[in-house]
């Protein structure tokens, strides 16, 4: 174990010279960069950086980062730095991202037990309750990636109806909050079409974003982003 934390040490210096030659006062400019326009709320799942996925430098981006990237009223943790994002660094954009191939999405879906996660997991397993029609309504093989778009949109009415963005909107702060996902299998990021902008917009673009996730999974209308969720299943064990 001390060999490979030391393998970090070592990695971590070797990266600080080389980022330092090639762009001199990188680190120094950094100390000052804490002005991000955006942040994102993202499954804690390794495959899945923010900066990377999107191309941002260090200090562009706030993360937030939990099991199947979710967002409830009584997580204090998620809440406070959503609250810090927009009142204190002023924020424009927050994305909400899942990803397929979520294990925690997974694990809702199949009903698996873990141990103390389980209590976590219960918030997917409450939207897929909620959404059991519509899952059932589709193949077997789709229904994880449907949740896990399900799921998404579910978190971003749980940000927009958070105090956090009613008390932004009401007093006139530009802020919007997007749902996307991200495929771990092809590295593009998919918008949702759940960009929320005010508490006005929220019922009608909800139910066109559900509606959407069923039109885009049912082998009978189009062809599904993923074919088929056996490649989901393999990605999620990693």
């Amino acid at each position: 174990m001390k060999s490979s934390l030391a393998e970090l040490f070592a990695h971590n210096r070797a990266w600080a010279a080389q980022m330092e030659a090639e762009r001199p006062g990188f680190f120094t400019s950094l100390v000052k960069q804490q002005t991000p326009k955006y942040m994102w709320i993202g499954c804690s799942d390794s495959r899945v950086p923010a900066n990377q996925i999107t191309g941002l430098e260090p200090g562009e981006v706030f993360v937030h980062r939990n099991v199947a990237n979710i967002v409830v009223h009584s997580d204090l943790n998620a809440l406070s730095a959503i609250q810090f994002a927009v009142e204190r660094l002023k924020v424009k954009e927050i994305m909400v991202v899942g990803h397929y191939g979520c294990s925690g999405v997974q694990a809702a879906l199949d009903g698996a037990r873990i141990g103390l996660a389980d209590n976590w997991i219960r918030h997917i397993q409450d939207v897929r309750h909620r959404h059991r029609h519509l899952l059932d309504s589709l193949p077997e093989s789709v229904r994880a990636n449907a949740l896990c778009e399900i799921n998404v949109i579910e978190q971003v009415v749980n940000v927009s109806v958070s105090t956090v963005l009613v008390d932004a909107w009401a007093r006139g702060q530009q802020v919007t909050v997007h749902g996307w996902s991200f495929g771990v299998h092809d590295g593009l990021l998919q918008d949702l079409q759940m960009s929320i902008a005010n508490s006005d917009q929220l019922d009608d673009l909800y139910r066109l974003a559900i509606d959407r996730v069923w039109t885009n999974w049912n082998a009978d209308t189009v062809t599904p982003r993923i074919a088929s969720s056996e490649n989901a299943a393999s990605i999620a064990k990693g």
